[in-house]
């Protein structure tokens, strides 16, 4: 392990936060903290904390001695001053004399000794740290650690390797009990520099936060070295496997509805998937005795959280046989349904807790000669369940090379995953209806295109912007959040389709909305207008919504979860205008495209609605042709774009909110919804 210490970055830090009033000992600490969690082998995704004994004024001035301890929610990679809240220590260790202590009291008396109210939840470890009595103190679940100390003789390999150097503190649930027990250790030989916490990980401490930082990287080093010298291989025996594997476009579609969530009524919960392949990963996901050794729990207990008690291994995916691959998977995670349910019935039933079982599905997928795959509701929970799935991966590898994984047994793992302080956690998580699908939008940078992309966003849809211009469609993405994807798709070319919908299946597993908006218009005389101009229009504005709509199917059947398709058809479509014919002849055969979708593929869950829009501001309907069509009407621009039965101009947003609309409508099929402001004579009849 890299120790990553610099003396002038650590300088520079202090001083550049001493003009924000942060005093050397949390700047300090803030330092040490960065390099700590930028390592994933040492912290990942909450798993670790560090904190620091200062003093700290409150609103009306007066100075207390506090402990800076990392708050919830925080990522210790990136984090700042405040997320480091400083709490009043007297009242942290005066607990040390409690018999008894509950979760909720622990955060109830941490909160209401915070300096600062609005500060995050401090760490669930805080006591733990109070009672060390060391300035600073550091903590990490170091995958090199844990992969000595999942082991049936964790005690002895720790002595072998640290000897009286640090204390060994038995498997306690974090909080109070754990705690007082690590306060007891150390009090046995108050000269360690450390403590190790069987199957959960590794302290250290020291007066000042260099000293406490080495001490860290040196132990987990040690531990490194010597899973490296007593290796019993370097590569797990493989298991038979076929020669070809499929495709990831072909195979993500049908892990990801496999573990979509039926909710009843045609609807389910869906995830985003996170695949990854490598050699570090194929070489164990490849192992002739993968089910026995990655099903027998987590390195550590707090990825349960994340990854649930053990993930689900699947077939590997042979090429040519996907059907016999779709229904061994369904089998799979059937199975691991029913085990995760029995896992719950069997640990809940021991106490009268009241608790509601959680979604059975997993969230890591073991594919042999295929990779890792992460679910998530969204795509930041997908990617932690990937990186989670690499660190599990390389403890329990590192664990198997030099011994046998060994975990805390499955009774522990359940009470962390249904530990009190998570499930309120849970129950006050804000759900958005489109969390877990995935959405594609052709022309998609395009004004009504990019309104579209943004409302779905906004309710929570992972987002694929396909348009004829990649910078515009990665301009659109970006300006929606993190992780959304901007594609260059021709929607005229097939193979330009083929390619954006692999790419957005590699990407997050699959897709569920299918917002067919791409679109120009041509001017003219239909009695006059060149063949090659028709052609072109129906290529554009009829075909490509075929094309696209056929290869969304295919991605919806292998789901087997449903889907729908959203058209943009124009107001033309109904109600055509003089010298519109090339645009509006292929927009009338897209609303009957659309409707024959909604009549062949409703049995397999899949909706079809359009949208008939008139007299939006955009690529299609720009300044110049705008001015065109009011001239023509002997009408100012502003009374033409207002020209309606309300007087008000339609917006790009007003379509993009009726498509929006109809996505959530899952009883609704074969819908035309007009977006003119009124306009009787494109009124259906």
């Amino acid at each position: 392990m890299q120790n990553n210490w610099i003396d002038s970055d650590a300088a520079a830090l202090v001083e550049e936060l001493a003009k924000q009033g942060v005093n050397e000992d949390l700047a300090l600490r803030v330092y040490t903290t960065r390099l700590l969690g930028r390592v994933p082998q040492l912290v990942l995704h909450g798993g670790g904390n560090t904190s620091v004994k200062t003093t700290a004024k409150d609103i009306g001035g007066q100075e207390w001695d506090v402990l800076c301890v990392k708050g919830s929610g925080w990522d210790m990679g990136v984090i700042e001053p405040e997320g480091l809240p400083a709490v009043k220590i007297e009242p942290l260790l005066r607990t040390r004399n409690f018999e008894s202590l509950s979760d909720e009291m622990m955060v109830e008396l941490q909160r209401s000794n915070l300096i600062h109210s609005s500060s995050p939840n401090p760490s669930v470890e805080a006591l733990l740290h109070a009672f060390i009595p060391h300035k600073f103190v550091d903590h990490t679940h170091s995958t090199g650690v844990l992969a000595i100390i999942d082991q049936e003789n964790s005690f002895e390999l720790s002595q072998e390797i640290f000897g009286d150097r640090f204390g060994f503190v038995p498997y306690i649930m974090p909080g109070f009990d754990l705690a007082k027990k690590a306060a007891e250790v150390y009090e046995q030989n108050p000269d360690v520099d450390g403590l190790i916490l069987d199957k959960h990980g590794i302290f250290t401490f020291a007066n000042d936060a260099k000293t406490a930082y080495d001490l860290m990287i040196d132990a987990v080093t040690a531990a490194e070295d010597y899973v490296a010298k007593n290796r019993k291989f370097t590569s797990f025996s493989k298991a038979d496997l076929p020669a070809n594997i499929e495709a990831p476009e072909n195979v993500l579609p049908i892990i990801r509805g496999a573990v979509a969530h039926a909710l009843g009524g045609g609807e389910y919960a869906r995830f985003i998937c996170d695949y990854r392949t490598n050699d570090k990963v194929r070489d164990f996901v490849d192992a002739a005795d993968l089910a026995d050794f990655a099903t027998r729990g987590m390195p550590t207990p707090d990825l349960s959280i994340r990854i649930k008690n053990k993930p689900v291994i699947l077939p590997a995916p042979e090429a040519g046989k996907m059907d016999a691959f779709k229904q061994a998977v369904q089998q799979a995670v059937d199975q691991f349904v029913k085990d995760y349910t029995s896992y719950f019935n069997e640990h809940d039933a021991k106490d009268d807790i009241a608790r509601t079982m959680l979604d059975p599905m997993p969230r890591l997928a073991l594919v042999p000669g295929f990779g890792l795959i992460g679910f998530g509701r969204t795509y930041k929970d997908a990617k932690i369940a990937g990186d989670v799935g690499e660190i599990f991966i390389e403890t329990v590898a590192g664990a198997q090379a030099h011994g046998a994984f060994k975990p805390v047994e499955m009774g522990e793992l359940f009470k962390l995953e249904y530990w009190s302080l998570e499930q309120a956690k849970l129950a006050t998580a804000k759900k958005r209806p489109l969390d877990g699908q995935i959405v594609l939008v052709t022309g998609g940078a395009g004004a009504i295109g990019a309104a579209t992309c943004q409302v779905f966003a906004e309710q929570g849809a992972q987002i694929v912007v396909a348009d004829l211009e990649l910078d515009k469609a990665k301009h659109v993405a970006a300006s929606l959040g993190a992780g959304h994807l901007g594609l260059a798709c021709d929607v005229t070319d097939a193979a330009s389709v083929a390619q954006a919908f692999d790419a957005a299946i590699k990407q997050y597993g699959g897709l569920d909305i299918i917002v067919s908006n791409a679109g120009a218009a041509w001017e003219g005389a239909i009695g006059e207008l060149d063949d090659a101009t028709l052609r072109k229009s129906f290529e554009l504005n009829f075909f490509s919504h075929q094309t696209v709509s056929q290869a969304a199917i295919a991605v919806f059947k292998a789901q087997s979860t449903g889907g729908c398709l959203l058209y943009n058809t124009s107001k033309q479509a109904i109600n055509p205008g003089a010298n519109f014919g090339a645009y509006g002849l292929p927009k009338a055969a897209t609303l009957f495209l659309s409707r024959q979708y909604a009549l062949e593929y409703g049995s397999i869950g899949v909706r079809s609605n359009a949208v008939n829009a008139d007299r939006i501001r955009s690529g299609l309907l720009d300044n110049d042709m705008i001015a065109n069509r009011s001239s023509a009407r002997g009408v100012s621009v502003d009374d033409y774009m207002a020209g309606n039965l309300l007087q008000q101009e339609v917006t790009a947003r007003d379509v993009a909110e009726v498509f929006l609309s109809q996505a959530l409508a899952s009883k609704t099929t074969g819908n035309v919804a007009t977006v003119d402001g009124g306009n009787i004579a494109a009124i259906l009849r």
